[in-house]
């Protein structure tokens, strides 16, 4: 992976569970490659200087369809679920007063929906979850999808995040041959 260029922040925090070992067999350096998608996301989102903790969970299709059907009542697994700490109007006060660290949430991804969805979309396993890693993040700091002009806002720094690593534009149809 080629290094992505990111403002410094004081520290960053980011613990990576996997309970689904599918993760770690099928991505090597599964924490690592993790951790410095997080922190190129929370590096685009965040000003200089401001220390962070998130977590990020490896999980698989059984657990995302729980959480999906207790947060959302969709009754089925999904890629990729973020549960702010905090909402948008409380981040931006706590960064305005920001005197310790700042506690993010959790991103939580799905194995089998995000290996499906690779192998759907020719991509490789590794770049959809470095997509959907930064997607979630970005989703702590209050960025969404739920109209035309936020989704835009949300997808110019994605795209920005991933072309660091040399992924491309995750949001390009792919054809399989």
């Amino acid at each position: 992976m080629s290094k992505v260029k990111m403002k410094t922040a004081n520290s960053y925090k980011i613990a990576v569970l996997d309970p689904c070992p599918h993760w770690r067999k099928n991505i090597p350096a599964l924490p690592h490659k993790a951790r410095r998608f997080a922190k190129a996301a929370v590096a685009a989102a965040l000003a200089e200087g401001i220390s962070v903790e998130l977590n990020l969970v490896f999980a698989d299709d059984r657990l995302m369809r729980d959480l999906n059907r207790k947060f959302r009542g969709k009754d089925k697994p999904t890629n990729v679920l973020s549960f702010p700490q905090m909402s948008p109007r409380e981040l931006k006060k706590s960064l305005r007063q920001l005197k310790s660290t700042l506690v993010l949430g959790d991103v939580v991804m799905g194995y089998q929906t995000v290996r499906r969805e690779a192998k759907e979309q020719g991509k490789a396993l590794l770049d959809h979850m470095a997509h959907l890693t930064v997607h979630g993040v970005l989703h702590l700091f209050g960025h969404d999808h739920y109209n035309a002009a936020a989704s835009r806002r949300m997808e110019r720094l994605e795209k920005r995040v991933l072309a660091g690593f040399g992924i491309s534009d995750p949001y390009l149809l792919y054809i399989r041959s």
